[in-house]
């Protein structure tokens, strides 16, 4: 089998692992719908103003939702900037720069737009929607998942098919690996690192997608430091998107179908679940005391003949956080 195919197979068994899993459906008590029928949402972020961005694995581009919107828009168009599949995004409100990341996933059967190959970060102005910076992720094993922005403005991504946390430093269009550590090793058939985001404390905390670990990243001036596993109060499923509340109080959705907040004690995590029953989510975003899940459906993406057509219109789900 070559590489490729084994690379699809993992996937494929992910995917039909997580629609046997999915319960019942969430609250469809306030949504918003994405407009494109192959919309396949990655991820999402939110602006200061309330704007959430909005990625796709199948159409490429990125679309926006301006708060009270009930639709979303047009930003930047599918294959824009050398483009092709979106995944995940992020804003830097301070540098106002909207990230994301561009993979080839023409492997597992999703052309997407554009022909370029391989995996990049992209940097577009917020106000504009001018590309600004394009970035490969260096190695033959890379796929750009999610990003999390340093207090010096430096750029963190999780790269999934290697145990690498890569670094853009301001100013830079090269990434460079920032931690390699074989704690993040994939699991064959599987998938490795995948949601990032800082904590209050500075430091950065990761989960892995298919071993469902989460850790802690010490962060020192800049430089990696100790990596710890931290003991969750339940097992994890699948964990993918991450987002920081407020100080060690995350949010982070799972695949079986549930959004979850996680609060981190010293070297412990108590995960509790807000809502589930969602389709296969793939991300969550915070505006406010409301944190929007991405549904992503991937089951039906990447096995069709299986689990049939998505259930249309695609949505972004809101929740409120409570207390």
């Amino acid at each position: 089998m070559t590489e490729s195919n084994r690379v699809r197979a993992a996937i494929v068994l992910v995917c039909v692992a997580l629609s046997a899993l999915a319960t019942a459906r969430a609250d469809d008590a306030t949504r918003i719908e994405l407009s494109n029928e192959r919309a396949y949402p990655e991820s999402l972020t939110a602006s200061s103003d309330g704007t959430v961005y909005v990625s796709s694995l199948a159409a490429g581009g990125i679309t926006r939702i301006p708060r009270d919107a009930t639709k979303d828009e047009p930003w930047i168009k599918p294959g824009a900037f050398d483009t092709r599949s979106t995944l995940g995004v992020l804003i830097d409100n301070t540098a106002h720069m909207l990230w994301a990341c561009s993979n080839d996933v023409s492997a597992f059967g999703v052309p997407g737009p554009s022909s370029v190959s391989g995996s990049h970060l992209k940097g577009f102005d917020l106000r504009t929607g001018e590309g600004k910076v394009s970035a490969a992720l260096p190695g033959t094993r890379s796929f750009c998942n999610d990003i999390a922005i340093g207090q010096d403005g430096s750029v963190f991504v999780t790269n999934t098919f290697a145990p690498q946390i890569l670094r853009l430093k301001p100013g830079s269009h090269q990434l460079e690996v920032w931690l390699e550590d074989q704690q993040f090793a994939i699991p064959s058939p599987g998938a490795g690192l995948d949601g990032i985001a800082f904590g209050g404390d500075g430091h950065l905390y990761v989960n892995t997608f298919t071993k469902g670990e989460l850790f802690r990243i010490e962060v020192r001036d800049g430089l990696p430091g100790k990596v710890t596993k931290l003991q969750t109060s339940r097992p994890l499923t699948s964990p993918d998107g991450l987002r920081v509340v407020s100080g060690l109080t995350f949010v982070m959705v799972e695949g079986n179908g549930k959004l979850d907040r996680v609060t981190v004690t010293q070297d412990k995590a108590s995960i509790e679940t807000l809502a589930e029953g969602f389709s296969v989510p793939t991300a969550v975003t915070v505006v406010g005391t409301t944190a929007w899940v991405a549904e992503g459906q991937l089951s039906h993406l990447f096995d069709p003949a299986k689990n049939g057509p998505p259930r249309l219109p695609f949505y972004i789900k809101a929740v409120p956080l409570g207390q």
